[in-house]
């Protein structure tokens, strides 16, 4: 199969879809790998190592959607790519469609069949592609967040660590999964005191034992979570419904109570976000004010750490990526539950539940394409 990988032009989106790496391993199993020229730039790897892995390069991404069987990306499409896309070409990114209506649009029109990292799950009913950027961003929410805290950036001026004889921060976490205990995990290596909420009190069992009671666990009612908000000076959205628009926890009513210069970064933006008063920023302009809350609500944060980011995720995508150069969409997705899990459009038609629902969209279920 012809898998193209063309160069991301989200706004400081420097992650690539296949490492050299990668592109040997599919250039092994017979398939040939056409790489957009620069496309690897970001991460530290130029063309060269590219062409030593197998690729071959292509000059614009015209030429690189056009000959391509299988599109491999990090990013959900832009609309410039949407238009490239055709009917019997296969997208295998992620996608996070449910609250991007102009996408799923797109992508619709386009006539492809787009499978998402975010929804594909596992044995132990994870989400393997999603875990490795949950992973980075948990960890990259404290890192901003302390930045973001800093007076000269509108925060309240607190070191999340604290210093002998003075309190440290206050770090409030809202989700227990991946993205929620990597941000405590970093809070707490920072010295910050930290309280995780979550629905589950199976998950907040696992949590406690283990950070060996280092961070406070809250079930996360009404009355919890607002009392936690309200007291600290960093708040972590990192609240996960596959598939669908994330739940808007904390109105806008609610931010004139917290602390002036307290900062909510929402790791759930891809989603819609879990605060109100979030909506999505760059890289360029990562933060805004509401009510003297500063928000950080960057849709693509594990971009700003491409080589980190880019290494994770190819770990997790590879066996997919061959498994759909050598099948073909549809066995592998009928020979694999898991895969099947991420179908979300397919020719004109949304075939994932929470996605349709999310948008307002007639399903065809995805078991219908695969009997």
């Amino acid at each position: 199969m012809r898998i193209g990988v063309p160069k991301e032009i989200k706004n400081h989106e420097y992650r690539v879809g296949m490492t050299p790496a990668a592109v040997r391993e599919a250039v092994h199993h017979g398939h040939q790998v056409l790489v957009q020229t620069n496309a690897g730039q970001g991460i530290g790897c130029d063309d060269a190592a590219y062409q030593a892995a197998g690729a071959r390069v292509v000059a614009d991404a015209a030429a690189l959607f056009e000959a391509a069987e299988l599109i491999v990306k990090v990013k959900e499409p832009q609309p410039a790519e949407c238009a490239m896309l055709r009917r019997g070409q296969t997208l295998f990114t992620y996608l996070h469609l449910a609250p991007d209506p102009v996408q799923a649009e797109g992508l619709i029109r386009s006539g492809c069949t787009a499978i998402a990292y975010e929804t594909i799950t596992d044995d132990r009913g994870g989400l393997p592609l999603l875990a490795p950027m949950s992973e980075v961003a948990g960890r990259m929410a404290i890192q901003v967040g302390a930045v973001a805290l800093q007076k000269a950036n509108g925060g309240r001026g607190v070191l999340l660590g604290g210093v002998p004889g003075v309190a440290p921060g206050q770090v409030a976490v809202i989700g227990g999964g991946v993205v929620g205990t990597h941000a405590a995990r970093m809070a707490i290596g920072l010295g910050a005191e930290v309280t995780i909420l979550d629905k589950s009190l199976a998950r907040l069992r696992q949590i406690d034992e283990a950070f060996d009671g280092r961070i406070r666990t809250q079930y996360a009612t009404l009355d919890a979570t607002e009392a936690a908000v309200l007291e600290a000076d960093l708040v972590v959205g990192a609240v996960l419904v596959p598939g669908a628009s994330a739940p808007k926890l904390i109105k806008r009513a609610q931010l004139s109570r917290m602390k002036p210069g307290a900062v909510i970064v929402d790791v759930a933006i891809d989603q819609g976000g879990c605060f109100e008063t979030s909506r999505a920023t760059t890289h360029a302009e990562p933060t805004y004010v509401v009510d003297g809350i500063v928000h950080y609500c960057v849709a693509n944060m594990p971009g700003a750490v491409p080589r980190t980011s880019t290494f994770a995720l190819g770990n997790a995508t590879l066996p997919f990526i061959l498994a759909l150069a050598a099948k073909g969409w549809r066995r592998a997705c009928a020979e694999d539950r898991h895969l099947a899990a991420g179908l979300t459009v397919h020719e004109g038609a949304i075939t994932h539940t929470a996605v349709a629902q999310g948008l307002g969209k007639p399903l065809i279920a995805a078991a219908t394409l695969l009997a």
